[in-house]
């Protein structure tokens, strides 16, 4: 069972309707309440292959992060959420410390999943796990651009790249999660600095999402974006004339390899606080740190896989990445914390 939804007012008027076919197994049926902010048709597989394995029906409500944390919080303790899928770090950091995620014990999952990829244990257990990544690197114009002049998050708000930037929402999570690490890694006034020359540097008004980005560098109507790994894989993947001509205008740069390393963003799962069916719960979230699961994420949609041991063998992933590359190792936490003064000084810089 699938279902969508996207603004709050919807969700608060369908709350109460949402729940029935959520209750409508039998008490035979084994079921997994999923609320997922994965919107990728790739995924389909993943699931029909947990269910094909435990024989535990997965009932899923599509929505985007911040759809479903309100959700979560309007349902309360009547919420038939057993599992939750968010896309971004800052966000499951932010669900953690609202109290919506149930604390997980299980050494599968800390033993499959770094340190570094998951929430800080208590002594009740790990909040959330992170079982992919994905870099936020810049795609630029090879026939205007210098590789040099854009090799750090920094130079994008650097004078000599007036005229040249394209971006999507600056409020888009992708994006504060990165303006929130950058401004740990310089400081908030160097940081509010940045983001007004970017500002000023910008080609025109941000908009769409990334794969518009990456095509408005191909057409010439921007020099420089930033873009998720994935989706310049999915372009690099695909059989149409259309989307080769675009990877063939574009470079790809993993910005400051000489410093701090690129940002890269978490995509993981958690147990729902409320969740009726903890067990299957559990045993979903360590199917997801398992070698095929782990293969889906980086084959299905071109994500870094985060269980140890396991190999990356999309070679479009190795393509982009070349012998591999520095990614950041800044915690959670504070990019999370960061975000309330990233929204505020895009406010004051005019960064839409």
């Amino acid at each position: 069972m699938k279902k969508s939804f996207t603004s709050a007012a919807a969700i608060a008027l369908c709350t109460l309707g949402a729940l029935a076919p959520f209750s409508s197994a039998s008490a035979q049926e084994q079921v997994l309440n999923l609320y997922s902010a994965r919107h990728y048709s790739t995924d389909e597989a993943l699931y029909a292959n947990f269910t094909k394995a435990t024989g535990i029906k997965i009932n899923r409500v599509d929505a985007d992060d911040a759809g479903i944390l309100q959700r979560l919080k309007a349902e309360g303790a009547a919420s038939p959420a057993d599992v939750i899928l968010l896309v971004d770090a800052a966000r499951l950091w932010k669900a953690e410390v609202d109290g919506l995620f149930a604390p997980v014990k299980s050494k599968l999952l800390e033993n499959a999943i770094p340190a570094t990829l998951r929430a800080k244990p208590t002594p009740e257990g790990t909040a959330w796990f992170g079982y992919s990544t994905r870099a936020r690197v810049v795609v630029y114009d090879k026939a205007r651009v210098k590789p040099a002049d854009v090799d750090t998050y920094e130079e994008l708000g650097d004078p000599k790249n007036k005229g040249l930037v394209c971006t999507r929402s600056g409020s888009h999570p992708y994006n504060l999660s990165l303006f929130g690490a950058v401004t740990e890694h310089i400081g908030a006034p160097a940081a509010e600095k940045w983001l007004s020359g970017m500002v000023a540097n910008m080609a025109r008004a941000p908009k769409g999402g990334d794969t518009d980005q990456i095509k408005a560098v191909a057409s010439g109507e921007c020099g420089i974006a930033l873009t998720n790994t994935y989706y310049l894989a999915r372009l690099m993947r695909s059989t149409t004339p259309e989307d080769k001509a675009v990877m063939d205008k574009v470079g790809i740069m993993f910005p400051n390899q000489s410093s701090w390393g690129t940002h890269v963003n978490i995509a993981g799962g958690a147990v729902a606080k409320n969740a009726k069916n903890p067990a299957n719960a559990v045993k979903f979230l360590e199917y997801l740190a398992g070698k095929e699961a782990q293969d889906y994420f980086a084959n299905g949609n071109n994500e870094w896989p985060t269980a140890k041991g396991v190999q990356l063998t999309n070679p479009v992933l190795k393509a982009i990445s070349g012998d591999g590359f520095k990614a950041e190792t800044i915690p959670t936490s504070v990019v999370g914390m960061n975000q309330v003064k990233v929204q505020q000084m895009l406010d004051r810089v005019g960064y839409k």
